[in-house]
């Protein structure tokens, strides 16, 4: 476990809040860092790794990080509310956190600048927020995790809970409409017009079953549980079921590794591979539901099965000594401007890279479970 926060060490000792080194989209294109979910998957990471060790480096880092992306005035650089793209919600959940522990006013004027991109999402008529603007009428996976715990979080605490209905709303159709009765896992994505060239005309469902997108929303259910008012059974009881119905589903498909495979049905299957983000929100998600009494005791060996797994496989060390974790699918989606049809082969054609944070994040939260659990 040591060499594991040595990792740590060196991602954060490389990185500074225009270069963080696990930004791997950033670096490629060349581009220095302002505010986007990459960034915030790990703050979020080195901000649990403050709260079980209390070490100061951590929260350090992560309000040195956030602070120079924050200005006076709450505003944040980067960021723009009229983009309505879901994704640049994720990074705001560790400002709940640095508020508390800081103080900071601006911290809280930026949750609300956030809150108010909330409030002006476009729908579809069922009344999910769209995954961007630019992608119209469209719900993702990976969206649920962007920005409902943000908005669950939020309402819980500065709302008086107005919009709980909206939220379980929100849930309860991506469960009535995007879960596959017959494995219990649930589709990438979601066009509620029909009329995207990649989805399948009557259902309005994309082809496939993509594991870091179901590891998103497996963590979608489980954070937006964990920042609800537990008073409330209505929607802390349909989370926690949706949550235990996917654990069941995914353990099905688990490896004897460990791990999950890119595309999760079709383990074994030609240029098909066992991937890092998606199998360590695995891992975090089995251990956290564990933990907070939502999933029997016995699950806590698979989300550790999976963690082991992971570091088996992926976790390695160079010729200088240096720690990398590889393994993990650099980025996918649907439609835009490279035209993605979410096929099978689509999904084995994006990058595999080391050290990204869509990995390297959920990996790092995987890790403070385990610590937690006592591993």
């Amino acid at each position: 476990m040591d060499k594991i926060e040595k990792y740590m060490e060196e991602l954060m000792e490389k990185s500074t809040p225009d270069r963080p080194v696990w930004n791997i989209e950033k670096i490629l294109a060349g581009k220095k860092s302002t505010w986007d979910y990459i960034d915030g998957c790990m703050i979020k990471a080195i901000m649990e790794m403050y709260a079980i060790t209390k070490d100061e480096k951590y929260f350090a880092f992560a309000d040195a990080f956030i602070d120079a992306k924050v200005f006076e005035d709450g505003s944040i650089e980067g960021y723009k509310v009229e983009e309505k793209n879901i994704d640049n919600v994720n990074a705001g959940k560790t400002l709940f956190e640095l508020y508390d522990l800081t103080g900071k006013e601006k911290y809280r004027k930026a949750i609300d600048l956030i809150y108010s991109q909330i409030k002006d999402m476009p729908r579809t008529e069922a009344g999910n927020f769209w995954h961007k603007n630019i992608y119209p009428n469209q719900v993702w996976l990976d969206g649920m995790y962007m920005g409902q715990p943000f908005y669950m979080e939020y309402e819980t605490r500065f709302n008086n809970k107005k919009n709980y209905e909206d939220i379980y709303n929100q849930f309860k159709n991506v469960i009535e409409t995007m879960r596959d009765p017959k494995t219990g896992l649930y589709y990438h994505a979601y066009d509620s017009s029909r009329e995207m060239f990649w989805c399948d005309k009557v259902t309005g469902l994309s082809q496939n079953f993509w594991l870091r997108a179901l590891g998103w929303y497996s963590m979608a259910l489980l954070d937006t549980l964990d920042k609800a008012d537990k008073s409330e059974e209505k929607i802390c009881t349909l989370l926690k079921d949706a949550f235990v119905d996917l654990m069941d589903a995914m353990l099905k498909y688990q490896d004897e590794s460990g791990m999950w495979y890119q595309v999760v049905n079709f383990g074994g299957m030609d240029r098909n591979y066992l991937e890092t983000s998606g199998s360590s929100i695995m891992a975090y998600a089995l251990l956290k539901g564990v933990r907070l009494g939502y999933l029997p005791a016995e699950y806590a060996q698979y989300g550790k099965k999976a963690f082991d797994g992971v570091c088996e496989k992926y976790l390695t060390t160079d010729e200088k000594g240096d720690l990398h974790l590889d393994g993990i699918c650099l980025v996918a989606g649907l439609g835009g401007a490279a035209h993605r049809p979410g096929t099978y082969d689509y999904y084995m054609s994006e990058p595999i890279v080391k050290d990204d944070a869509k990995g390297v994040g959920p990996f790092l939260l995987a890790y403070t479970e385990m610590r937690r659990a006592g591993f």
